[in-house]
């Protein structure tokens, strides 16, 4: 069965959230399933270490989640309009795949949360879609069918779901925003089941 990889980054539960429904709209998909994972945060003291295994929530994502995927949904959190630095980190380690095409021609989405509506959510979706466009991958947005893109006064965009979580990151998923995660992930694992045959 292929198995779609969902791999976020997120601080305040936001973007974990988020994951969750993508990963629930991949296995909508007959044939798909999720692998949910997620990357420890980095720190600017050098001899800081995360456990091998997190205490709460989805397992650390290896170089291998990558290659063994069908396809990949990559989330993280709006930071000054730009992907956060542990999953951008993660990202710069894969150069091996890079270099052998493990990841060409495999489907990704990307989606993003912020604290503010214009916190560059569209930017930090374009910042993650860079390093998966050097990688060969086939980009898969949210096309303009689903009625909740021009109906929203929240998150979503063509580029990828998005979510406004508010100043104190306290801001429920509203039901479009739900919706959009969910068609997303879907949508993904349709198109991965599809170029899989």
């Amino acid at each position: 069965m292929p198995e779609i990889l969902v791999l976020y980054y997120s601080r305040y539960g936001a973007t974990r959230e988020m994951a969750r429904l993508v990963a629930r709209g991949v296995e909508q998909a007959a044939g798909a399933q999720a692998r949910l994972r997620t990357v420890p945060p980095v720190s600017a003291d050098c001899e800081a270490t995360a456990p091998a295994v997190p205490d709460a929530g989805a397992p650390y994502a290896t170089a291998r989640d990558l290659e063994d995927c069908a396809g990949l949904a990559l989330g993280s959190p709006t930071r000054f309009g730009n992907m956060a630095a542990p999953l951008k980190y993660f990202l710069d380690g894969t150069g091996d795949l890079w270099q052998r095409g493990a990841l060409a021609g495999k489907p990704a989405t990307v989606f993003t949360s912020s604290a503010s509506l214009h916190g560059g959510q569209e930017t930090t979706l374009i910042s993650m879609a860079l390093p998966l466009l050097h990688h060969g991958m086939l980009l898969v947005g949210l096309p303009y069918t689903l009625p909740e893109l021009t109906t929203t006064d929240s998150g979503g965009t063509p580029y990828g779901a998005s979510h406004l979580a508010g100043p104190l990151s306290d801001r429920p998923l509203s039901s479009a925003e739900k919706t959009l995660c969910l068609a997303q992930g879907r949508r993904l694992a349709e198109i991965a089941l599809k170029l899989a045959r």
